[in-house]
């Protein structure tokens, strides 16, 4: 019986946190003079919140952001008290005593959540950020309600760590929209002065100086998603997805291969079939589409993504490397999170959230 996980699991996640580090710090040095804190919502978008962060706040971040209130007290038990942590979601009723036993900024989105922070019974001060929506339409301060409270906001004993806002269409850089979210920031930002102002995350940081403002949020580029759709991406690969084959087998001309007889060999040749599946998080959606690297070739996916077994042509490897308990990589140099997020027809986020728990993973620093 083997005790080692590498063995037992299908496949193998190898996550480079040194690569992370690097890209923080070439964002960090990008935003410069802004600040630069980090996005670990998701669990670290799906690599692991507590790992990402324990090497960000070694190499100097000072501030992170989540989602929810779980995240950062998970996050704050794992980290002490090495940085801030803010939780975007802001406080749902009945929650201010959890943010202030776990010392986390809440995120005010609305005048419902600014009442609540400010009339809570808390036994400490009461910091936290300001969200303004300026386009969005999701979460944050309307403009109406912004004008409305923007005189008194000085006034109502809440330490205001930040101003922030998001911006809709960062990564299309001509989208009109972008300059309007920037101007409507930047009076709001002006009604609060000394107060820190954040509008850019991962790809607003490419828009240039006059977003970055004195904070910025980077979230999927510090895990290697491009900012710069259609550009050249200037960060680090984080991420390699290596499954096993279980199984390669000889297919003749005509044969069909997986569920609903949906691909047809068109000439005989080998399948391989290894053990990942859209229960992993490899999308369905790359069904016919997606592909995979043995021994540096291409080998296309066929068929249908199962729950758990995807299978590959492996007709043009050769048959000694394309054996029972070798790896196909999925992720990696030669196929990256965002190549394989333009095959499934979604973004790059999707393609490294939906990473699923039996991988076993492999943390490295480099």
């Amino acid at each position: 019986m083997s005790s080692d996980p590498a063995l037992r699991a299908g496949a193998v996640l190898d996550i480079d946190l040194g690569a992370i580090v690097a890209n923080w710090r070439l964002l960090a040095q990008r935003a410069a003079p802004a600040l630069c804190a980090a996005v670990v919502k998701a669990n670290g978008y799906g690599l692991g919140a507590v790992p990402v962060a324990r090497e960000l706040a070694a190499a100097g971040c000072r501030l992170f952001f989540v989602a929810t209130l779980d995240e950062a007290i998970g996050l704050r038990k794992a980290i002490g008290d090495t940085a801030e942590i803010a939780v975007l979601n802001g406080p749902l009723p009945g929650t201010a005593a959890d943010f202030v036993a776990h010392n986390l900024l809440p995120v005010l989105n609305d005048p419902g959540q600014i009442e609540a922070w400010r009339t809570a019974p808390l036994p400490h001060s009461r910091p936290a950020i300001l969200h303004v929506d300026t386009g969005m339409s999701r979460l944050g301060l309307t403009a109406r309600e912004f004008a409305g409270l923007a005189d008194d906001l000085p006034r109502l004993g809440i330490g205001w760590r930040a101003v922030m806002s998001h911006l809709a269409c960062a990564d299309t850089p001509d989208h009109p929209l972008n300059e309007i979210q920037r101007a409507r920031f930047a009076e709001a930002a002006r009604r609060l002065p000394g107060v820190p102002a954040s509008l850019a995350a991962s790809s607003g940081i490419f828009l240039g100086p006059r977003y970055r403002f004195d904070l910025v949020r980077p979230g999927a580029a510090l895990y290697g998603v491009n900012p710069q759709p259609g550009r050249a991406n200037p960060l680090r690969q984080v991420v390699r997805l290596s499954a096993k084959i279980l199984q390669v087998r000889e297919i003749d001309r005509g044969e069909s291969v997986g569920y609903g007889a949906a691909h047809s060999m068109e000439t005989a040749g080998r399948v391989a079939t290894v053990a990942v599946g859209y229960a992993d998080g490899w999308l369905r959606s790359l069904s016919h589409r997606g592909c995979g690297f043995l021994d540096g070739k291409r080998v296309p996916l066929l068929g249908r993504v199962s729950m758990d077994l995807v299978s590959f042509d492996v007709s043009a490897v050769d048959p000694a490397l394309a054996q029972p308990g070798a790896t196909i990589e999925l992720l990696g140099e030669h196929y990256r999170v965002d190549d394989a997020a333009a095959d499934a027809g979604t973004i790059g986020y999707e393609i490294l959230t939906a990473l699923g728990p039996r991988y076993h993973r492999i943390y490295r620093l480099e």
